[in-house]
């Protein structure tokens, strides 16, 4: 049941802080660049958070995206809609000015759901202030207010400061955007996934006690509206949920695509020149597609790309003897090559956050070598 009123004093104070934007300092809370449903709720609710506990500074939520990409998140447009809040009133990208704030020395910059940076935002460093983040702490910030901890879901640190300071001001339908988020990150609360909490099952009961949602069915909704790609080539698969870095002298991409690698290919013979023409024009030495489905059961697969084949070489040999669980695969996928290789994954904890730090590490090492 949708709590309009709720959600509505949550909108107008959100389009309050919009138009206060137009002046004087403000805070934007942002998520990272590849603007999942996790860093868009977390940075939504959290600007809200903030600015119904200090009305000095307008705080304005960012998601660092064109808008015109937010119908690739199709789990994102699911659950704003269900939860009122229209993707007219979200800010996006071609919204905010962040270099003309920040040249004013008007912006003050709050980071969910990262702690690092990309390099689009790297520039606004000296403007970080706080940081609420589920990922490993890359100690980037030390002067920042942090609250960084190994959850499965930022939405759960939101959500806990949200329950802690004002639980009477939390609408319906804001608990259910929290609520959504975390089962989504959790695949249900699933121990056997390996990313649950005790805290993000605690805070997911809380939230159940306010939207009053059925949390298996919420989630089976939202799950099936993110695996629903039907209408996505291979380009947007690619940059639905995508983030690039660089280590070392290597500049590397890594992709969640949510279908099967033999979907995958069905529905686009063409997958490998897909692959070389996105890694192309991304400027990338390496693109990684981490592959997720429930198919009945939660799997994991992982595509390697490489520009260089002595590259792919040694960073296939270096995932193979790591504790990934990788497993070649052929049935349905196109065929292996110098530059590109399929796998199974069976340590399905091996989510980005938890891959990245370990590619990083390694690219950092060998292009020093």
């Amino acid at each position: 049941m949708s709590d309009s009123t709720g959600m509505l004093r949550v909108r107008q104070a959100l389009l309050r802080a919009r138009a206060r934007a137009q002046s004087g300092k403000v805070r934007v809370v942002m998520g990272n660049e590849a603007a999942d449903l996790d860093s868009m709720v977390s940075a939504v609710m959290f600007a809200w958070y903030l600015g119904e506990r200090d009305a000095a500074l307008a705080s304005l939520p960012l998601i660092p995206i064109p808008h015109e990409d937010f119908r690739l998140r199709t789990e994102a447009l699911y659950l704003f809609d269900a939860a009122g809040l229209p993707e007219s009133e979200l800010v996006f990208a071609e919204d905010l000015d962040l270099a003309a704030l920040h040249a004013a020395g008007r912006l003050d910059l709050v980071l969910v759901d990262h702690n690092r940076l990309g390099k689009a935002f790297a520039a606004f460093a000296d403007a970080v202030s706080a940081i609420v983040d589920h990922h490993a702490d890359e100690r980037l910030f030390p002067h920042a207010q942090q609250t960084i901890e190994g959850v499965g879901s930022c939405a759960t640190l939101v959500a806990e400061s949200i329950l802690r300071d004002l639980p009477q001001a939390l609408p319906a339908d804001g608990a259910r955007l929290l609520l959504g988020t975390i089962l989504l990150d959790t695949v249900n609360l699933d121990e056997q996934a390996g990313r649950v909490t005790i805290k993000d099952r605690e805070t997911a009961q809380r939230l159940i006690a306010v939207c009053r949602d059925e949390p298996d069915g919420l989630f089976q909704r939202v799950q099936f509206e993110k695996f629903n790609v039907a209408a996505l080539d291979t380009a947007d698969l690619l940059r639905k949920d995508y983030k690039d870095y660089r280590a070392g002298s290597i500049n590397y991409g890594v992709s969640s695509v949510l279908l099967p690698i033999a979907d995958w290919t069905q529905k686009d013979p063409g997958l490998v020149a897909g692959l070389d023409d996105y890694s192309r024009r991304r400027g990338l030495d390496v693109l990684i597609a981490m592959n997720a489905y429930t198919a009945p059961h939660f799997c994991r697969e992982l595509v390697v790309f490489s520009r260089s084949a002595e590259q792919q070489r040694k960073l296939v040999t270096f995932l193979c003897a790591s504790d990934l669980g990788l497993v070649p695969l052929t049935a349905g996928t196109p065929a292996a090559s110098a530059q590109v290789a399929f796998f199974r994954q069976h340590n399905e904890s091996y989510s980005r956050k938890k891959l990245q730090p370990v590619l990083d590490s390694f690219f950092r090492e060998t292009s020093n070598s």
